[in-house]
This record gives structure tokens, sequence and C-alpha cells, in this order.
């Protein structure tokens, strides 16, 4: 700007003012509401809902809106996804638990009762065992009762061997001190607001010697193998979902949430910063770290 225009813009900005003294007062009130919202807004706690920052208190309720929709779907869509490979994955971490006669397992985010099923299987075959229990933890009612309805089928209907709560990973307020031997989620800590208020609510639960059990997606470390993977999973997975499930949104947050857990390391860094003692690296990858096992013991 030469000097000759900048003097004549602060001529009349003199005007202006003097013309009209509430403009500047008008524009220092202005300046100051947006100082204010923005203020206001990094106030907030955010966190991830997928790929967009939501304020902490709405994720819970995006989270119910998604797993209500695909409820009724969500095995047939866990099948379809992974070509069936996470069967594979959920039998070798029941036989990574190993669980003995007698085990009791809270299992947190049990929607469909994958885990809690084959719990029950292992300790009826392995070890002709029926005092074994499980309780099956889930948030989101539509999933529970998707479990409930599985559950009728099978010979553990109607017996005292497994029961259903709806609650909350981060806040297990029905679920006593010291109670249970192992803590399972599967799948299911990513879509919670505080990963590391839901290890420590395992570790508060878990007996002494008991141990904590998480299955989840994880890095994928290969460049090659991660770049096929990121094409599945971001043009072939919600294309599925629209497919079987008509919902293509549920499932695009659902491959973005992956993408926005904690690596294998930081996982299990979070476990261990909760109280729990791990051993060697504190996880197992599967499928070139597609998914994950984490472990930790409480001592």
């Amino acid at each position: 700007m030469s000097r000759i225009a900048f003097n004549q813009s602060r001529m009349f900005m003199r005007k202006s003012f003097a013309a009209n003294p509430s403009f500047t007062n008008r524009a220092f009130l202005s300046t100051g509401l947006q100082r204010l919202q923005q203020q206001q807004q990094a106030g907030k706690n955010t966190t991830h809902f997928g790929f967009r920052d939501v304020a902490e208190e709405e994720k819970e309720s995006l989270v119910h809106e998604v797993f209500a929709n695909v409820a009724s779907k969500y095995d047939v869509m866990n099948d379809a996804m992974s070509m069936g490979v996470h069967r594979i994955w959920k039998d070798e971490f029941i036989r990574s638990m190993a669980p003995g006669p007698g085990t009791k397992l809270l299992d947190v985010a049990g929607g469909t009762g994958d885990i809690a099923l084959r719990f029950l299987d292992y300790c009826k075959n392995v070890h002709h065992d029926n005092t074994a229990t499980v309780k099956l933890v889930d948030i989101n009612p539509h999933m529970l009762g998707e479990g409930e309805k599985r559950f009728q089928k099978t010979p553990y209907a109607n017996t005292n061997q497994a029961s259903f709560l709806v609650q909350n990973a981060e806040h297990l307020d029905e679920i006593p001190d010291e109670s249970v031997d192992v803590y399972t989620i599967a799948f299911g800590i990513r879509n919670c607001t505080h990963v590391d208020k839901v290890v420590k609510e395992a570790h508060r639960v878990l007996k002494k010697g008991g141990r904590f059990m998480c299955l989840e997606f994880s890095k994928v470390d290969n460049p090659v193998i991660g770049k096929f993977y990121d094409i599945y999973s971001f043009d072939i997975i919600p294309a599925l979902g629209q497919a079987i499930a008509g919902d293509r949104d549920s499932y695009q947050y659902l491959v973005e949430s992956i993408r926005q857990f904690p690596p294998q390391e930081e996982f299990a860094q979070i476990i261990r910063d909760a109280g729990f003692k791990t051993i060697g690296k504190g996880y197992e990858d599967l499928t070139f770290g597609v998914a994950a096992i984490h472990s930790g013991f409480k001592i």
C-alpha cells in the first residue's frame, strides 16, 4: 500500500469513528465475542468420532446410534468384512486365555456373545466343566439383546452360567472390586471415549492374579500390506455395509475408528500405566498386525 493510500484510509477511519462513536464499540465488541467463542470452544473436552472431532459428551450417543443401526447384521457383517478371519482371531484369543474350571469371566462390550460362547464351550469341551460363568456387559441394549437371543439357542440358555448387563465400560458400577478372574473386551475398546478409564476399571474389578485381555484392530507395519489394507478398508468395507446392512456411514465410522486407535506399543503402555504387569512386549500381532491380542496381569 502506498503512503498516500495508507493516509487516506487512516483519515477515513477517523471520520467514521467521529461520525459514529458506537462503530468503535461494535468493532471491539465483535472482536471480544469472537475471542470468547474461541475460548469456549477451546475449553471443551473433545475426542474423535472416526475422523471427526466431537465433544466428549456427544461421542457416547453417536456410538450408540452406530451399534443400534448395525446390531441385527453385526455378525453377518463381521464374516463378510473379514472373510471369516475374525473367527480364527477369536479362537486364538480363547486359546491364549486358557481358562480353567470355574473361571469367572467379565466380557465387556460383549455384544452378540462371540467371546462368551467360545469361553463356555472351551471350559465344557476341555475341562468338562459347567461351573464357569460369564457376565456379558455392553452399553448398547440392542447389541446385548442380540447376544441374549443367541444364547437362547445354546445349551447355556436358562442356566446360571451366563448373565447380561447394560453398563458403561468406563463405570462398571454394578461390578464389585476384585470380583472376576478374567476381563475381556474384544473389538470394543476403541469405541470408548476414555480408553485409559476403561483399563483402570478393568484393574479395579479383577481379583489379584486376574488377567486383562483385549482383542482389537491394530496397526499394520508392512507398508505393502498396509496399502492394500487401506484400500480394502476405505473402499470395500463401507460398500459392504451398504449392500448387506443398508448402512454405509456406520461402517465408514468403524473403519475410521480403527485408524484412530493407539498403535500396539502405545496401548500396551496404557495397560501398564493402569497397574497391570505385562509379559514381554505385552501383545501378540495377528495377521500382520491387522489385529492384536493385548494382555496384562493384576499383581
